[in-house]
């Protein structure tokens, strides 16, 4: 069969502190039970001060790599909260990880990010740019999530998640089949922070404090969210030539319950292959997806070369889907790195092992670890 990328291996990392939905009641009008029934998010969690995407998505990358057994010759970062406007984080991240002089870019398409990113990736491996490329999702929403807006406060939480590809072929478990992305920026004003780019910088001017902040007109975004995700999957099961009884895995965003349950309903996804894990981590953005992938690989439900739906949608308005056949991989869960020093960020040490069975703290509730192999 013609040459594919493969995913080969999966991290993760997120951070040790839990926000639950008890938590956010006690200081904003809400409950437990508003926040559950309305997105399916039960707990977030969120970084130590200092913390930034980039040492998120160190631990994520070096986690994949650990995961697919080698280094990588390209580092995609899917991601909205950049450790800084200017230079990209995706280099930095490279560095610290020991691929000093690969190509390193950063992806901006918000919720999007990642499955935009891994289909740059497998669009560079066909192309023979590159042979074994790491793409990470990694995001810090608390650093743009106003603390009092009921609206966001209660949905977005902090992790990475990452993949590694290799070149390989279309039959193997973890080929990318097909891949579908669109945009639609008539729509760019319902998911934005107004002010911090060059349209409005707001320097030197009195800015109202809620519009440095992550704002998103929610009904809305929810109606936009479904159509285009069913939309761009439907047309992704055309591509790779499958039929929706044949999709043994979806893994939409974790924006929404609601929104993951009526894509699933519309395309004919039966409930038992749904998967998620939403409940516990709350919307990473572009670290949704493949912390929910490694999730579902360390618990082993999905068979090997399995046909398998990614789609996701996010701002700008951006959206795409990915297909591909389950991979045949062991994830790697690792914890924050602490946090940049002042002499500068410092390559990953290779030398401690890493762990390759999930951090409690990690795996959804009720789910056991599985052994080490």
């Amino acid at each position: 069969m013609s040459v594919r990328a493969v995913i080969c291996g999966l991290g993760a990392c997120l951070p040790e502190h839990v926000v639950t939905n008890t938590d956010l009641a006690a200081r904003l009008d809400t409950s437990d039970d508003w926040i559950h029934t309305r997105t399916g998010i039960r707990r977030r969690r969120t970084v130590e001060p200092g913390t930034s995407t980039g040492d998120l998505a160190v631990s994520a990358g070096q986690a994949a790599l650990e995961s697919g057994g080698g280094d990588a010759d390209f580092v995609l970062l899917a991601t909205t909260t950049p450790d800084r406007p200017c230079p990209a984080t995706a280099p930095e991240v490279a560095h610290r990880l020991g691929l000093d002089e690969v190509p390193a870019v950063d992806v901006a398409a918000v919720c999007s990010g990642f499955v935009y990113a891994l289909a740059l990736a497998e669009a560079l491996v066909r192309a023979g740019t590159c042979e074994r490329p790491l793409v990470i999702g990694a995001e810090v929403y608390t650093s743009i999530i106003d603390p009092q807006d009921r609206d966001t406060a209660v949905i977005f939480g902090d992790g990475a998640g990452a993949a590694l590809l290799r070149r390989g072929r279309g039959g193997e478990p973890g080929a990318v089949r097909a891949v579908d992305l669109g945009s639609a920026g008539a729509g760019s004003d319902l998911i934005t922070v107004p002010v911090g780019g060059s349209r409005c910088p707001g320097r030197g001017e009195e800015v109202p404090p809620e519009q440095r902040y992550f704002r998103m007109r929610g009904r809305e975004v929810y109606r936009q969210a479904v159509h285009r995700m069913t939309v761009s999957a439907r047309s992704v099961l055309d591509r790779a030539g499958w039929q929706p009884a044949s999709v043994r895995a979806f893994v939409g965003h974790q924006a929404n319950q609601r929104i993951l349950d009526s894509v699933s309903d519309r395309l004919g996804i039966a409930t038992r292959y749904r998967y998620g894990n939403i409940a516990e981590v709350g919307n990473t953005a572009a670290a949704s997806i493949p912390l929910a992938l490694a999730d579902t690989a360390a618990d082993g439900r999905v068979r090997p070369g399995a046909p398998t739906v990614l789609t996701a949608f996010g701002g700008g308005l951006t959206w795409g889907s990915v297909a591909v056949t389950w991979p045949d991989v062991v994830p790697v869960y690792l914890p924050p790195k602490t946090p940049t020093s002042r002499r500068g960020p410092q390559p990953a040490d290779r030398s401690v092992p890493a762990q390759r069975t999930p951090q409690p703290w990690l795996l959804p509730a009720g789910i056991e670890p599985p052994p080490a192999p």
